[in-house]
């Protein structure tokens, strides 16, 4: 679909709007209209608009010129998962040593996986969408693709595709849910 994030600083708005469209059918049709597969001029104006109203909504404290923080980002996209019972929270990417068992868990069942990145310090969302074997599908939004990246790439920091090498954190839903697992076209 090609939807980029409208600045320098709205990947976590964009990946939050992306994640919302893939849980909510009403919101994504916000996005899509009533094709469903296609997203047209009215389409890309919603989605600017909706980067910017998100950023406003989830950073009312932190300065925007940061970014989301992965607080932000769980409200975002937990306002379209409490529809079946789940709520998102984040966590610390926990190092080499993170078997990423619940995040693999998480894409698996069909919920969507935001990925905070970066070198030294965190600087760009992507979103986690699916998964084929040992590589996972990630939306990038500075491109508005979708990119495969390899789990050995995620686990040992050296990810080279979707704009910085090392996950720092990941927003996810709670374990536990009650809602366990969700149809993919929900």
């Amino acid at each position: 679909m090609h939807l980029t994030q409208r600045d320098a600083v709205s990947c976590g708005p964009a990946v939050a709007v992306v994640a919302g469209a893939l849980l909510d059918p009403g919101y994504r049709r916000k996005l899509v209209g009533r094709d469903e597969h296609t997203v047209g001029a009215a389409g890309r104006a919603w989605f600017s608009r909706e980067q910017g109203r998100i950023h406003l909504t989830v950073n009312r404290i932190w300065p925007r010129r940061y970014g989301t923080t992965p607080m932000g980002i769980a409200r975002a996209i937990g306002a379209h998962s409490a529809r079946y019972g789940v709520r998102y929270r984040w966590r610390l990417w926990w190092g080499r040593r993170d078997g990423l068992a619940d995040v693999l868990a998480a894409v698996d069942a069909h919920w969507p996986v935001a990925m905070l990145l970066g070198n030294v310090i965190p600087r760009h969302w992507v979103l986690l969408v699916g998964r084929d074997g040992a590589l996972v599908r990630c939306y990038e939004p500075s491109s508005g693709q979708v990119r495969t990246v390899d789990l050995a790439a995620i686990r040992a920091a050296r990810l080279t595709n979707v704009g910085y090498p090392r996950p720092f954190a990941f927003v996810l839903p709670r374990s536990g849910s009650s809602a366990a697992t969700r149809s993919a076209t929900a």
